[in-house]
């Protein structure tokens, strides 16, 4: 059995990879930038503090930048340093799909030190998620019944993020597919009309997609407490997505796991809840 230290372990994607690596016998020190409580370890990214003394006897590491941060080649890079440093052997890095479009974006130079790091390595780059709409889009459906985003009527291939958990502990526990990136998608491509007409099945009321421009979302975000850096990242990526960049789907989730990502009506099903 192996150690794997997991950043981001509190998150969509974490927590159930760390849920996931335990229930298969391994070890697993659950990252967090707070203090540290039990079976957790502390680690401030944005300082390196902790970095060194929870990589120490891991195996291998589960990298992801916390949102907010535009850093990520900086905060990432000085992890992967440490990794090699303390004998680490293998890292998954998530990204974003796309994010190997730029070479100057600071996620790809994150990918190309990992790659050129020596260790063992695979990127993975997962699609919008579907627990957006539960958390950072849940605003608008609670107190406007509308999700407002500037996206159109272009399509995403939203994934469910167990998905993405699923593919990461899967490439963590094993090496046939070593020095590989893969982009991550769910089966269907639907536009934010199609999501707004299953939230509203599984709410039992009316649920509605509302166009806004970047200038009309912008004070929002920055009410939220997102720096304005990261403001106008989310807003290129939105943009991006409005072009159509993010309809495209693959098979990564199946070939990787053996089976087919879940699909936006189950997701809606179980988060329904959230929506009421």
């Amino acid at each position: 059995m192996s150690t794997f230290l997991i950043l981001g372990a509190s998150g969509n994607v974490g927590s159930v990879l760390s849920t996931t690596l335990e229930q298969a016998g391994h070890t697993v020190r659950r990252a967090t930038s707070r203090p540290a409580g039990a079976g957790q370890v502390h680690v401030d990214l944005a300082t390196g503090e902790g970095v060194g003394a929870a990589l120490d006897g891991a195996d291998a590491v589960f990298l992801l930048s916390p949102p907010g941060h535009m850093n990520q080649d900086v905060t990432l890079g000085r992890v992967i340093d440490e990794a090699v440093a303390r004998g680490v052997k293998k890292a998954v890095l998530m990204t974003a799909m796309g994010a190997d479009a730029d070479p100057t974006a600071p996620l790809r130079k994150a990918e190309l030190h990992l790659e050129a790091s020596g260790l063992a390595w695979n990127v993975i780059r997962p699609n919008w998620f579907m627990q957006n709409f539960n958390s950072f889009w849940i605003h608008g459906i609670t107190h406007h019944g509308a999700i407002l985003l500037p996206t159109g009527n272009a399509k995403g291939s939203f994934i469910d993020s167990r998905d993405i958990a699923d593919v990461a502990a899967s490439l963590l526990q094993r090496s046939d597919l070593d020095g590989q990136a893969f982009d991550l998608t769910g089966g269907e491509p639907l536009d934010h009309d199609a999501v707004a007409a299953i939230l509203s099945e599984v709410a039992g009321r009316t649920i509605r997609y509302q166009e806004v421009t970047p200038d009309e979302m912008r004070p929002g975000l920055l009410a939220a407490g997102l720096p304005a850096d990261y403001t106008e990242f989310l807003l290129t990526i939105l943009h991006f997505f409005k072009l159509g960049y993010s309809e495209r789907v693959t098979d990564a989730v199946e070939r990787i796991t053996g089976k087919s990502p879940r699909r936006f009506q189950a997701y809606a099903q179980e988060y329904s809840a959230a929506f009421v």
